[in-house]
């Protein structure tokens, strides 16, 4: 299937104009845009998360194999 074209996009803005009025339409886009936006928030901030929590384990790591190696270094008997 090949995408959306220019013909495909202009029926589709005249079927909504049709079927939701030249009053509702800058609503319906002004809502549609926040929620995107909100989205795009949302998915940012559990991608930070994720971030985070990689660089907390990936130290906590570091510091348990240093404590291993203080540990493991003792003077010969």
């Amino acid at each position: 299937m090949s995408g959306i074209g220019a013909t495909g996009i202009i029926l589709l803005v005249l079927v909504a104009l049709l079927l939701f009025g030249p009053n509702k339409l800058p609503e319906l886009g002004r809502a549609f845009g926040r929620t995107l936006r909100e989205f795009k928030a949302g998915a940012r901030d559990i991608m930070d998360d994720d971030d985070r929590k990689d660089k907390d384990s990936s130290r906590a790591e570091v510091n348990r194999s240093e404590n291993n190696d203080k540990e493991n270094k003792r003077l010969p008997d």
